[in-house]
């Protein structure tokens, strides 16, 4: 199996690209600057995958390519209302045009292989709930599901397409995101698993869904956040209960129930 994962060269990239390499296949990454080191036998081409001509020169020289794993993205924390269009158009660029481009230079190649093949898109919760600081990484990754869904009915049946939509993952960078040891640990306990994802774990659910068991997979979005996060209004709901005595009673006779039902939330991925 000859796998192409962009951007993974660190974080959760790496993480994709050690597993599928533990899995025994060839695996080539991609990224604007070479990285100081990688897996052994993992192929490294510096391409920018926002540029159409050099993504296809290098997913068209691969001829037995098998999985592309569009990994490549990220945001810095730029509110909605500052900084200039530009910007957040550049956001939107990397994390969804991007992953449209690679993915059809993969299609091209892919419809011809003997036994089709397979793309994967790094998705984010993000996508899925409101995402203040990061709105464009937000719209970016709702657009990657979309995405991901119309390609998987326009490519079948030769090209399978599925995302991983990601939950908080520990890396290099989660110092940046969410403080000291201390602060990652309290932003771990608000997980129902308890602790955040490693990069191996979006590894082997991309080494699942491009294996011959996710074979009638396709369209399909596998969230991958340990159960999402606590909402909040429990918490909320058990501190006033503790203050107030009379609270967590039975209701009399007459007394209305209020609907509790509230949307789940997720921390920034």
């Amino acid at each position: 199996m000859t796998v192409v994962v962009t951007g993974g060269v660190r974080g959760v990239g790496l993480g994709i690209t050690t597993a599928f390499r533990a899995a025994g296949a060839h695996v080539i990454t991609c990224a604007r600057r070479e990285p100081d080191g990688l897996p052994e036998g993992v192929g490294f081409e510096r391409v920018d995958v926002r540029d159409a001509d050099a993504v296809a020169d290098f997913i068209g020289g691969i001829a037995d390519l098998d999985v592309v794993v569009n990994n490549a993205g990220g945001t810095p924390y730029l509110p909605a209302s500052e900084g200039d269009a530009r910007r957040h158009a550049k956001v939107i660029e990397l994390n969804l045009i991007a992953p449209l481009i690679v993915s059809r230079a993969a299609n091209r190649v892919l419809q011809g292989r003997p036994g089709g093949g397979s793309i994967i898109m790094i998705g984010s919760v993000s996508g899925h709930r409101p995402s203040p600081g990061t709105a464009a990484y937000g719209a970016a990754k709702a657009g990657l599901d979309n995405l991901t869904a119309s390609l998987a009915v326009e490519w079948a049946p030769r090209v399978r397409v599925n995302a991983v939509t990601v939950g908080m993952v520990r890396t290099e960078k989660s110092a940046m995101h969410y403080g000291d040891a201390a602060g990652v640990a309290a932003v771990a306990r608000t997980v129902p698993l308890g602790r955040l994802a490693e990069p191996a774990d979006v590894g082997h659910a991309c080494v699942f869904l491009a294996s011959p068991s996710a074979a009638y997979i396709s369209g399909a979005s596998l969230l991958l956040h340990g159960g999402g996060e606590r909402p909040a209004f429990l918490d909320a709901a058990a501190q006033a209960s503790t203050a107030s005595p009379t609270r967590g009673q039975q209701p009399s006779t007459g007394d209305a129930i209020a609907d509790t039902h509230t949307p789940d939330r997720e921390d920034n991925a």
